[in-house]
């Protein structure tokens, strides 16, 4: 089980990206060695104008993922509060408030994951009425346990639960919607893709100093690194996808099954 995950990791991050821009600066190395056009390219070049900018996607777009987790959180907080509410603060149990709550849940739930997982297309915005249709429900759910022997106040704070949680969603809504800025990962991906070919004279200045069958390491190592970088910033760029192993997943059956 470990090793499969551990497989499927690795192909996450070198995958046939990897692969053609590998043979691509073998390629360039090996052209610009036969034709004897070196250069010395300095390396900090590298982490100025690739590495820092990826690097600081990456932990950009971590942190977006952190506080998505933290948004999702509080949406479950709070439904399971209003489903609880439902339950327990009723002086007459006779009544299907709690299955209805429920019911809502998971609706909405189910609703968020997809509309999480699709772009935001005309789709999406049907889907986004449907979506404050079922808050409204839950809204006027809130509203009928006043018929149950809730009190004006409890009543309140149940209602409260519900703007909180479409607080919530539409935290997560700017998450998905918004990312890194479209221009930095453009000019991110220009210089990762071309600079393992643009740097063949430097490659080729270098087959003199390692031994015979090694001299294409470099170009190796520099393409393996770049595009996997890029990988992980492609999987962390859009947390609830359900494509990284890093990624939210919002779990409506999970959560709905434990409130019994």
């Amino acid at each position: 089980m470990k090793l499969s995950k551990m497989a499927r990791s690795i192909t996450l991050i070198i995958n046939y990206k990897t692969l053609i821009l590998t043979a691509l600066a073998l390629i360039s190395s090996s052209l610009c060695f036969h034709f004897g056009l070196t250069a010395k390219f300095p390396d900090m070049l590298i982490g100025v104008a690739i590495v820092f900018p990826v690097v600081f996607s990456i932990g950009s777009a971590f942190n977006r993922r952190e506080t998505a987790l933290q948004r999702l959180a509080d949406f479950k907080g709070h439904a399971v509060a209003i489903y609880y509410g439902t339950r327990d603060w009723t002086s007459n149990k006779d009544n299907a408030l709690p299955a209805r709550a429920k019911q809502l849940i998971r609706e909405i739930m189910e609703l968020m994951n997809t509309m999480f997982k699709s772009t935001h297309d005309d789709q999406w915005m049907d889907n986004e009425k449907k979506l404050y249709q079922l808050f409204s429900q839950l809204s006027g759910l809130t509203m009928e346990m006043r018929n149950f022997g809730v009190q004006s106040g409890e009543i309140s704070r149940v209602s409260q639960y519900v703007s909180k949680m479409i607080i919530a969603y539409d935290n997560m809504k700017i998450i998905h919607n918004y990312r890194s800025p479209v221009t930095l990962r453009a000019y991110s991906k220009v210089f990762i893709y071309m600079f393992p070919i643009i740097y063949g004279p430097y490659f080729a200045s270098t087959f003199h100093d390692f031994s015979a069958q090694l001299e294409y390491v470099m170009p190796i190592m520099y393409s393996f690194i770049l595009v996997s970088l890029d990988n992980i910033q492609d999987h962390l760029e859009n947390p609830f996808d359900g494509v990284g192993e890093d990624d939210i997943r919002i779990e409506a059956n999970e959560t709905v099954d434990l409130l019994v």
